[in-house]
């Protein structure tokens, strides 16, 4: 959420935006991957189902087509993978390359929704039952990597999201690796982010070129040397992956939070310590603008179980109260 007020259709987070993916007929790759093709039964919507994976529109590891498609390289168990997902009526097409290809085709519905059950969600406010009513392709995506939603979530950690999102532009492509795949699809435009060796190993002053303060640099740093033990969490509950990540220090509520919503699919793991969701969320269930975490929390207490789900449905309804100060301006340690 890292300092974004209102939702914009281009830029995502957990805060509930969406990729807007044009629709359209998907086209061919110019190289053939594994292919596996998937009939859900239910709507679905990419960008509304794959948005939180974006970090901004200049994500390196994640792409939206004009043709529809929506294209993801990862690092998976089983090494680096890209994954594009293209909708044709009523079947999914997902194409995969490079070693972790098979991993990625397998989990292609979880990644969907698959595993997600938004019957389970009751609205109790007339505006959560209109923003449900106008986006049926919502479903809560689950990816099964931990630490590519921890390596991000903790870069915006007290900082806006541009600053968050350009040193995650700047790392990915300076010490990840270009995204197998068609050349004429990912070359010089996906990349997979580093390994947990290659972000140990990147030097203080390059943290600093990227902007990233010492803090969140050493948060990051104690979390890939336990990077196994951390990706162990994904056969685990939201609640216990949650105790498992707030071990390693400088990973708090909020940002534990930020990653099992995208890793677990977590319907209830609502994110406290936010700059502005609980006073979107005061606002609009009860014209509180002021309110705090606490109030938060009891606002949506009627949803316990899917706290996380009615926050989104409340984000995307656009609503939100009006600005009263000028945007926090934009820092650059980078430049000092």
């Amino acid at each position: 959420m890292a300092g974004r007020f209102a939702p914009r259709p281009t830029r995502t987070s957990v805060r509930g935006g969406h990729v807007v993916v044009p629709s359209g007929v998907p086209r061919q790759s110019e190289e053939s991957g594994l292919v596996r093709t998937w009939v859900p039964g239910w709507p679905v919507d990419l960008g509304l189902v794959l948005g939180p994976l974006r970090r901004g529109p200049g994500d390196p590891t994640f792409r939206a087509m004009s043709d529809g498609s929506v294209w993801r390289a990862c690092r998976t168990p089983g090494g680096p993978g890209t994954l594009r997902v293209s909708v044709r009526g009523d079947e999914v097409r997902g194409e995969a390359w490079g070693p972790g290809g098979a991993w990625l085709l397998e989990r292609l519905p979880e990644l969907l929704g698959a595993a997600d059950d938004p019957e389970a969600f009751a609205p109790r406010h007339r505006v959560v039952a209109v923003a449900r009513h106008r986006r049926p392709g919502l479903r809560l995506t689950r990816t099964g990597l931990v630490l590519e939603s921890l390596i991000p979530s903790v870069l915006e950690q007290k900082v806006t999201t541009d600053e968050a999102y350009r040193a995650w532009r700047l790392l990915v492509r300076r010490f990840g690796e270009p995204a197998p795949g068609p050349a004429a699809a990912v070359r010089g435009r996906l990349w997979v982010m580093p390994g947990a060796r290659a972000w140990a190993l990147i030097p203080s002053w390059e943290w600093h070129r990227a902007g990233v303060d010492d803090k969140r640099a050493s948060t990051i740093l104690r979390a890939v040397r336990v990077a196994r033990r951390l990706e162990e969490a994904v056969v685990m509950s939201p609640e216990a992956a949650r105790e498992r990540l707030e071990v390693v220090p400088g990973v708090g509520p909020w940002t534990s939070a930020e990653v099992v919503q995208r890793s677990h699919g977590a319907a209830d793991a609502v994110t406290v310590g936010d700059l502005h969701l609980p006073g979107i969320v005061g606002w609009v269930l009860a014209g509180d603008r002021d309110a705090d975490d606490s109030v938060m929390l009891e606002l949506l207490e009627p949803y316990a179980g899917q706290r996380h789900r009615a926050a989104r449905l409340i984000l995307l309804s656009g609503r939100g109260p009006a600005r009263r100060a000028p945007r926090m301006p934009v820092g650059d340690i980078g430049r000092l």
